[in-house]
């Protein structure tokens, strides 16, 4: 069996949020300081969802070297998302789909739910799930303290 409970939030995050000092694991391995850029197989919308939130991302430290794969996805999760919901005001939420019979003939029409709506929804929980790893969901954000967004998390450690 697994572990259980909500998944641990990265010492960043932990730092961020005023987390007591004894719950905050300083023997964390720490990722290099690289240049941190988007993956290159990312879409030019996923591109821009990643140059709208990682810069303050990198700043507040919650965005690292190693997590460039997982925020990706919480990129093109969002792109993906945006573009089956402009297709669904577009093209509405159900649709007529034609009816053929076993000769390819068209007999008639059938009114469904627009597939859209199933890309929409698969996004939406996959963006739920990964963005709250970087603190982006409501209540993760609530959960955070201080200052007016300029501070270094490693500040923290000085004064913890």
């Amino acid at each position: 069996m697994g572990k259980r409970g909500p998944h641990p939030a990265p010492t960043a995050l932990k730092l961020v949020r005023g987390t007591r000092s004894d719950r905050v694991n300083t023997d964390e391995p720490v990722p290099s300081t690289t240049e941190i850029e988007p993956p290159e197989w990312l879409t030019r919308a996923a591109v821009d969802i990643w140059a709208e939130y990682a810069p303050d991302l990198i700043r507040k430290g919650v965005l690292t070297a190693w997590d460039v794969e997982t925020f990706a996805i919480v990129c093109d999760a969002a792109a993906r998302r945006r573009k089956a919901a402009a297709a669904l005001d577009q093209e509405g939420e159900v649709v007529k789909l034609p009816v053929f019979d076993k000769n390819g003939k068209q007999t008639g029409n059938r009114v469904t739910r627009n597939p859209w709506t199933v890309i929409l929804g698969q996004a939406d929980r996959q963006l739920q799930t990964w963005a709250a790893r970087f603190g982006l969901t409501p209540s993760d954000r609530a959960q955070l303290t201080g200052g007016d967004g300029r501070r270094d998390p490693a500040e923290d450690l000085l004064t913890g």
